[in-house]
């Protein structure tokens, strides 16, 4: 059933003192659950405006700046992804009101397993689109060498120290730079336009997106993949970009089925953002999906 389109709104929410940045587009369906979209470091909202155009059609659906990313506030916090999962319970509880479907991309996919495994009431079922976050490596270990120890967290802490991360922080953030990154990143070039270089540019320019650029690479690992995959108890859709250079997707996603055999999965041609490269054969999947394998939305969260 195709409703009519209803315009996204953009707002926000105030979390934990801070300003949160959201939007919402559709209407409610009364046979099936809304869709969070949690985007990947560095995006915002922004990058999901072609999936918002045709999911709405069919689904009410939100999209959400992570504390830290977008037009949310850029606190002066340690980053995680507990603070993420937080937040994206607290918003699914406090602002939807009943559990949603989540789809993820990159450290967005890594924030909404989180929710998923830990705030399972939350969640309707689950959509990750190479998604980040380690797993537990279980291959015999070599004897570590102290000196390349030694100099792989010498290199970290002057990278990470005040000047040397702003400096960082400058370079990536020029928009040559930038396009460059998604130059490699995206097999079709034409899908990277001046816009989307634009949207992720924008955010890079509000106070306190340096101190956040480098707390996100100070923060403490979170919960790995395969530990929060046995947590799991919702429907899963992996939706993989087979030409993203940053993960070897085919052999990534052998590791996301060992652990939860039962998730279903397609893989694109497209890289680490098959949800901006192909949004269509994306929103098609997603629709089937949810339609299919997740059903009747759950009662409203009290």
């Amino acid at each position: 059933m195709q409703t009519p389109v209803v315009a996204p709104t953009s707002t926000f929410w105030q979390w934990r003192d801070q300003s949160i940045h959201y939007v919402k587009a559709g209407a409610p369906q009364p046979d099936r659950p809304p869709l969070l979209l949690v985007h990947g470091f560095g995006a915002s909202t922004d990058h999901w405006r072609k999936n918002i155009s045709g999911l709405s059609q069919h689904f009410e659906v939100w999209a959400i700046d992570l504390l830290g990313f977008g037009r949310s506030a850029k606190a002066a916090i340690e980053y995680s992804g507990d603070l993420w999962r937080d937040q994206l319970h607290d918003f699914i509880t406090q602002v939807i009101g009943q559990p949603a479907v989540l789809a993820g991309n990159s450290l967005g996919g890594y924030a909404s397993l989180c929710v998923a495994a830990q705030c399972p009431e939350s969640v309707a079922g689950l959509i990750l689109l190479n998604p980040a976050g380690p797993f537990t490596e279980t291959q015999t270990v070599t004897k570590p060498d102290p000196i390349r120890e030694v100099l792989t967290n010498l290199t970290r802490t002057v990278l990470l120290s005040p000047l040397p991360s702003w400096l960082l922080f400058q370079y990536v953030r020029q928009k040559s730079v930038i396009r460059k990154t998604l130059s490699k990143v995206y097999l079709d070039q034409t899908a990277i336009t001046e816009q989307l270089v634009e949207d992720i540019y924008r955010p890079s320019c509000d106070p306190g997106a340096a101190q956040v650029f480098a707390s996100v690479f100070k923060s403490p690992r979170g919960a790995k993949n395969d530990v929060l995959l046995k947590q799991l108890a919702c429907p899963l859709l992996m939706l993989w970009g087979e030409g993203d250079p940053w993960m070897n997707s085919r052999s990534r996603g052998v590791r996301f089925r060992a652990h939860y055999p039962q998730l279903t999965e397609y893989y694109l041609q497209a890289g680490h953002c098959p949800h901006d490269e192909v949004p269509d054969q994306v929103n098609a999947l997603i629709q089937d999906w949810v339609i299919s394998t997740v059903g009747q939305p759950a009662s409203s969260i009290s």
